[in-house]
């Protein structure tokens, strides 16, 4: 009891004690106490970005010793992701609060402004222009960027003669020749526009030629060609974004999309699947906005349905167009599923076979995706493409060798296309290719990083199309980008940069 009963003496006599001590020294001593509390929920809140600090990721290290080895070897930037540029900004994605790869960055585009001076100064323009387009990518100084590029378009149109493009433009557009290649009216405009931005007679002549290019397109969206009326506009944007024609036109595409909408619901309501579905890639195709609500569940629904109770060839080219719609695989497994009991005791779908009609059936289909593969029909049309033909073989007999062969082989020629189409810089065509490689190879680890160098590049390309002035594309590229890899390096200061634009 007495120890129990000492406790409030003890309290008593330490209060005494503080009260006993002058007033600064107890004012400093809570704010001591204080400041250590403060620093530990400091050091809670921001524990993994000190522990980042003071502990860097050991990959954040070996990746910024390779971009000093790549800038000290004049490797700036690099599309297979070897060169300085990639090799800081993945660092940087690593460890966004270390400031090494940051002053790498800089010292990145500094380097390309110095290059793009030296090849202006030996005549190489093109170098040049590459070299300043990576300067102002990576946020060089714009006063100097922007005088090397005065600098640059003063000397090209000295060097290329502006009266001479001229004259060839104006005989390109009487002949009818508008865009039909490098000699034709536009591009010819568009030199001289590079060379001098604001010559009259240019802007004029320019104007004059999209006007002529796009008299068919009100036709065309009379007629419901849309695909057609699709590509001029795009054409014509890819000259001159801003030009008067546009906007009505573009307004008569988003009716007859919206007719075309309109039908595609039509047919679903008659059952008329297949001409919905190809109605609905059609319109995939113009990449023209948002596809219309029948395209997305309506369609996948209705083919799922129509899977289960469909003869078996149909039953396979209505699943292959569900697929193309974008339905997921787990759903495609469960209407194949539900196929087979509702089948009961007859043949299973999918299941191996050694008949020989099924074997002359499987040689059959092997024989059509090699010849789909050979025209470049990876994944459509729908039911008719390489992937299509060797899914159904798979189906048919899943362990057959030929078809084991051919899928292995099926898969090299995606990675083979992918690769040289990117080495060719046709995107559109790497991305089918890789699309074919993801369907054959979904957990190969090398499909991830093939989407992020295929981003990487169309960040390229519309940082080039935003920096001649052609919005519209920049604005396509973006979108390709970040539907491909939301997470790439570079894609949200190209976003930010067209934002401002805007």
């Amino acid at each position: 009891m007495k120890r129990f009963a000492s406790v409030p003496a003890r309290r008593a006599a330490v209060r005494a004690r503080w009260q006993a001590l002058p007033r600064p020294a107890r004012i400093g001593a809570i704010a001591g106490v204080a400041v250590v509390l403060l620093g530990l929920l400091a050091g809670l809140a921001y524990r993994d970005a000190l522990g980042r600090w003071l502990w860097p990721d050991p990959r954040y290290d070996a990746l910024r010793q390779r971009a000093e080895v790549a800038l000290q070897a004049g490797r700036l930037t690099d599309a297979d992701g070897d060169g300085a540029r990639e090799l800081f900004e993945a660092a940087l994605a690593l460890q966004p609060d270390q400031l090494e790869a940051r002053d790498g960055l800089a010292r990145v585009a500094q380097a390309a402004l110095e290059r793009a001076e030296a090849s202006a100064s030996a005549g190489d323009a093109v170098q040049a222009h590459v070299a300043l387009q990576l300067a102002r990518e990576l946020q060089a100084p714009k006063a100097q960027v922007d005088a090397l590029s005065a600098s640059l378009q003063a000397t090209q149109a000295q060097a290329v003669g502006i009266d001479a493009l001229m004259a060839r433009a104006q005989a390109a557009q009487a002949a009818g020749h508008l865009d039909d290649g490098p000699d034709a009216a536009l591009p010819l405009y568009q030199q001289v526009l590079q060379a001098q931005p604001r010559s009259q007679a240019a802007l004029e002549g320019r104007e004059d030629a999209l006007e002529d290019l796009l008299k068919p397109t009100a036709g065309m969206l009379a007629r419901e060609e849309l695909l057609p009326a699709a590509e001029l506009l795009h054409r014509a944007e890819s000259f001159d974004p801003g030009h008067a024609a546009l906007p009505p036109l573009h307004a008569g595409l988003a009716r007859a999309l919206e007719a075309r909408g309109q039908r595609i619901r039509q047919l679903l309501a008659r059952g008329r699947l297949e001409a919905a579905a190809q109605a609905c890639g059609e319109l995939r195709q113009l990449q023209a906005g948002a596809l219309p609500e029948a395209c997305a569940a309506p369609l996948g629904d209705a083919l799922l349905r129509a899977t289960v109770i469909a003869p078996t060839a149909r039953a396979m080219r209505l699943l292959a167009l569900a697929d193309a719609a974008g339905v997921d695989a787990a759903r495609l497994q469960e209407a194949q599923r539900q196929r087979r009991q509702a089948q009961g005791s007859g043949p299973s779908y999918g299941t191996a076979s050694t008949g020989p009609q099924q074997r002359a059936r499987v040689a059959r289909l092997l024989e059509q995706m090699e010849r789909a593969r050979a025209r470049g029909d990876w994944l459509t049309p729908p039911g008719d493409s390489a992937w299509d033909r060797l899914r159904e073989a798979r189906a048919l007999a899943p362990r057959d060798p030929r078809v084991l062969r051919a899928s292995a082989a099926l898969l090299a020629a995606a990675r083979d296309c992918n690769r040289q189409a990117l080495r060719d810089n046709n995107l559109g065509r790497a991305l089918v290719c890789l699309d074919a490689w993801r369907q054959l190879a979904p957990s190969d680890d090398g499909v991830a990083t093939a989407r992020r160098r295929l981003a990487q590049r169309w960040i390229a390309v519309g940082s080039e199309r935003l920096e001649a002035g052609r919005t519209a594309e920049a604005r396509r590229a973006l979108e390709q980008a970040r539907n491909l890899d939301p997470d790439t390096p570079g894609l949200g200061e190209f976003a930010e940069r067209l934002e401002r634009l805007r």
